[in-house]
């Protein structure tokens, strides 16, 4: 068995200054693995990252970051092939190390260094749902995965989406919760029962269903709506008379965990592409009540610690709101909730993928010791006959 890894580069398509469960993990993972003593570098588009140099993690950040299209949202990726190759000089140099590429097949950061694959690599998938993507790269894609020694999906839902795309058979695992992060926030005051929002304002996010629910919503609550998005003017115009509605706009991780804690509910409306339920746990870890759509990645992420309805339906979403506000769960119940995200810290991640890059170099200096030696009979050399 190789011995523990000592140099990771973790490898995000989509740049780390615009909010996303990706980013959010290639971040909680640097600082997991950097705690441990591991040497991490970090690859993604744009900019060096405030949060991961002030943690003293290196950030090899290169390209003009460009929205594309994807899975009902706009992905923040780079197309440029002088940062793809300059992540691939990353890879080559990692002595001893393994590449983790979130995404891999996403454009285009990690396309030289899967080409080239120098180094153990190791892929993990978040997508949940297929699309046309996936069958115009397909030529794309075959040649890629060459370069994946070990692959991995944050669900069964995404699991099954690369499956059915790329013929890829992950081992499933989970997105992790910064536990330590959650429980050092301070609990935002508030001065009436409060629902929060936090995610991108798109079509797929929901948070228009949400308004529409909370219009039908004739108590004195307050709502806390966190995030930016092409849905953000509209949005806004049309709820303008609700002064219940506070609109915060994008906030740091600090202030979110913060209002986290703060409020009494936490509400994520996606209706649909959300492969797993990060969003739900950090609430449940922050002891915090959960409504959230009942879709294939919050059923499997929250366990049946929230209450889950059915996705695009404001009447529906009014009614458990108002439960939950008018029945606030009681400390055991948000305790239960706690304990179960508890399961899918980030720690225990890391502490998962720690044994994947173990055998990840395994199957790479495997792979490699069998080419070796077919170079070696080729050239005549496999005896002393000889």
């Amino acid at each position: 068995m190789t011995a523990r890894v000592e140099r990771v580069a973790l490898v995000s398509p989509y740049a780390l200054s615009v909010p996303g469960g990706v980013q959010t993990q290639v971040r909680a993972m640097a600082r997991d693995l950097a705690r441990r003593g591991v040497e991490v570098v970090v690859c993604s588009p744009g900019t060096p990252d405030e949060q991961l140099l002030a943690a003293g993690i290196a950030h090899a950040a290169a390209g003009e970051v460009r929205a594309i299209r994807a899975n009902g949202s706009r992905a923040p990726v780079t197309l440029s092939r002088a940062a793809s190759r300059a992540f691939a000089s990353v890879a080559s140099t990692l002595r001893g190390g393994v590449v983790h590429v979130h995404e891999p097949f996403a454009p285009i950061a990690a396309y030289d260094l899967l080409r080239e694959h120098r180094r153990p690599t190791v892929g993990t998938f978040h997508r949940g749902g297929g699309g046309p993507a996936y069958v115009a790269g397909a030529p794309v894609i075959r040649r890629l995965r060459r370069g994946l020694d070990l692959t991995t999906a944050v669900s069964r839902h995404a699991a099954i989406t690369i499956q059915g795309a790329a013929g890829v058979h992950p081992e499933v695992l989970f997105n992790g919760v910064e536990l330590d992060l959650v429980d050092a926030a301070v609990p935002w005051p508030t001065t009436a029962p409060t629902v929060l929002f936090v995610g991108r304002h798109e079509q797929r996010k929901g948070l228009g269903v949400l308004l529409d629910a909370v219009s039908r919503i004739d108590l004195p609550i307050a709502c806390w709506v966190l995030g930016e998005g092409p849905e953000t003017a509209s949005l806004r115009q049309r709820h303008r008379a609700d002064a219940r509605i506070e609109w915060l706009g994008a906030r740091d991780d600090d202030e979110k965990l913060a209002r986290l804690r703060g409020a009494d509910v936490l509400c994520v409306p996606s209706l649909r592409g959300e492969s797993f339920g990060l969003v739900p746990l950090e609430g449940m870890a922050a002891r915090t009540a959960v409504v959230a759509s009942d879709i294939d990645g919050y059923r499997e992420a929250t366990g049946g610690h929230a209450t889950l309805v059915a996705p695009g339906d404001p009447e529906a979403l009014a009614v458990a709101l108002r439960a939950a506000i008018e029945r606030p769960a009681t400390d055991q119940v948000l305790a239960e909730a706690r304990a179960h995200a508890e399961h899918w810290s980030v720690h225990a991640l890391v502490e998962r993928y720690l044994g994947l890059y173990a055998r990840a170099a395994d199957t790479f200096d495997a792979a490699h010791a069998t080419v070796a030696r077919g170079r070696h009979v080729r050239r005549g050399t496999t005896g002393p006959e000889q």
